[in-house]
């Protein structure tokens, strides 16, 4: 595979290589075939709409969790619409509707409330109930949809199968960055939970989480777990993965500014964790350098920082062959997935330039930023 130019893009950058991109997408089309579940796109974990058409060639559509996020699936991928919010807005949900094909609630009280809108839509909106099965393994609270008090779904004890007439289906999300072994714990739970609820239903989402196309991940129980459901049940069964559409596609390039001393050396770059990777600092979690290691793996550590005036904005600590110098490139590697999504401009830092990269047309700038978008947001 050619290797891309990174020193052809602006810095600061974010650059998906859709020849990953698409190897992503044939191994989730593949469980599709195999099993004819209805994969989605969480945009949540990736909105880089410039790319839905070849996402569309793939999957069936997106998931949403905002009006924001349905209005830009409709219209920038034009497929399945499916939303979910822990609640809707009133001034927003005629216009939900407009673009939605599933809508899933979060409580019954809920669906109380706007079952007369939806079922009066001049088109059918297919909707469900999430449900909170009580049952999670991830270990990171914030993260943690089933976590004690959880916001999310409703428990079986708050279950109320006497408001079920025009429910369509169920829905669940309890993993986070996991294997299918853990879906196949959850699935025992659900269906001893809610499994006879779903007798008569026509469908079951089983969420996001499912890290689908990591290299370690078995795909045969992903598809066991899928049919058991679909052929127990006679159900439709649809997933919602993010982070698995986009899972090592992207890269962030930065450049570094200075360096400085304060006890070792601290190179500072033209990027921010706080900014453009605030996962690293939430999650929190140490990216990988193309060409770096961990620290005295080679013979120059750096700490590296960014740009804002935050002191907590540090990436990690890496180590290089050779010393850095100002205007050296740096590539981090798996910023394609909530990076874009969750960036912002503190301090009135700029937001990395928007780039692909694909054989034919090579490196691709897709968009940039300036000022005008830091003042439109504020006022």
């Amino acid at each position: 595979m050619k290797e891309i130019n990174f020193s052809a893009v602006p810095s600061p950058s974010y650059v998906v290589d859709e020849r990953l991109l698409v190897k992503n997408l044939e191994l989730l089309n593949s469980v599709q075939e195999r099993t004819g579940a209805h994969i989605l796109l969480a945009q949540k974990g990736f909105s880089m709409h410039a790319l839905y058409p070849l996402v569309g060639k793939y999957l069936k559509g997106v998931t949403s969790s905002s009006l924001f996020e349905a209005r830009l699936g409709y219209e920038k991928m034009g497929k399945e619409v499916h939303a979910y919010a822990p609640a809707y807005v009133d001034s927003e949900f005629d216009e939900l509707m407009e673009y939605s094909d599933h809508i899933v609630f979060n409580s019954f009280d809920q669906w109380s409330r706007y079952k007369e809108k939806v079922q009066s839509a001049p088109k059918h909106i297919s909707c469900g109930i999430r449900v909170n099965p009580e049952y999670s393994e991830i270990e990171i609270p914030l993260y943690d949809p089933c976590y004690n008090n959880s916001r999310m779904g409703v428990t079986l004890d708050n279950f109320r199968p006497e408001e079920l007439d025009g429910i369509e289906g169920l829905h669940f999300h309890t993993m986070c960055e996991q294997n299918s072994d853990t879906l196949e714990r959850t699935i025992k739970v659900v269906d001893e939970k809610f499994g006879p609820y779903l007798k008569g239903m026509k469908w079951l989402n089983f969420g996001g989480g499912h890290h689908i196309t990591r290299p370690d991940y078995d795909v045969e129980t992903l598809v066991r777990c899928i049919l058991y459901m679909k052929e127990k049940y006679n159900l439709q069964i649809y997933l919602e993965p993010g982070e698995a559409i986009a899972l090592n596609t992207g890269y962030l390039v930065a450049t570094v500014l200075d360096v400085v001393k304060n006890g070792m050396e601290i190179a500072i770059l033209d990027t921010s964790a706080e900014c453009h990777m605030p996962d690293v600092l939430a999650m929190p979690y140490r990216p990988n350098i193309i060409g770096a290691g961990q620290p005295n793996e080679y013979e120059h550590t750096y700490r590296l920082g960014g740009l804002t005036c935050l002191a907590g904005d540090i990436i990690g600590d890496y180590s290089f062959k050779q010393p850095l110098k100002n205007g050296d490139r740096l590539v981090f590697l798996d910023m394609a997935h909530y990076s874009m999504v969750k960036n912002h401009m503190f301090n009135g830092v700029n937001l990395p330039s928007i780039v692909s990269y694909n054989d034919e047309e090579g490196v691709k700038v897709i968009r940039t930023f300036g000022y005008e978008d830091y003042s439109g947001r504020l006022s």
